[in-house]
């Protein structure tokens, strides 16, 4: 999320038309066309989805500061001298949450995992019991919270481990 992502098409030479077919989960269908000559057109495509260079040079899409509403599907097809040729690019959005630690009002350590998507996954160390909860938002992120439940954590320095595909953090506290 927030980054450039790059999608290519297939290779051809002498190609007459290039043609991206967008396919949202969110908001329908847009399409980017170019023709060798010189002809270009945009259908219901945002700003930040366009060519990455000249057209009539590279036929690369570039998406600017990525989104969740950037994820589905995206078609590449291709009508050259030797074919024609397809390519399907299927967007996913991982966003990182955001990791908030602190101590309930019985001195419990609780581990925030903050709308990550996909859910992120909470662990403990030293390892004990603790809860687990999950909260979904209508942006498609989930906001996990874990509750560590060790009985005596008076002065136990808990270690709340955040694991996630964009990436693990931790954050100790002490309650």
């Amino acid at each position: 999320i927030g980054r450039s992502s790059v999608l290519t098409c297939p290779h051809s030479s002498n190609i007459t038309l290039v043609t991206w077919k967008i396919s949202l989960k969110v908001g329908g269908l847009c399409t980017l066309a170019y023709r060798t000559d010189q002809k270009t057109d945009s259908t219901n495509c945002s700003d930040s989805m366009n060519w990455k260079l000249r057209t009539d040079w590279d036929h690369v899409l570039e998406i600017q500061r990525v989104g969740i509403a950037h994820e589905g599907n995206y078609t590449c097809e291709i009508a050259a001298e030797k074919g024609n040729f397809q390519k399907t690019h299927h967007l996913t959005v991982l966003v990182p949450p955001r990791l908030i630690l602190y101590c309930d009002g019985h001195s419990n350590p609780v581990c925030k995992a903050v709308a990550g998507k996909p859910a992120a996954q909470i662990s403990w160390a030293p390892e004990d019991n603790s809860t687990y909860r999950e909260d979904h938002h209508s942006n498609g992120t989930v906001t996990v919270l874990s509750r560590f439940t060790e009985h005596s954590t008076n002065g136990t320095n808990a270690t709340c481990i955040v694991s996630h595909p964009a990436g693990s953090q931790s954050k100790s506290i002490v309650c």
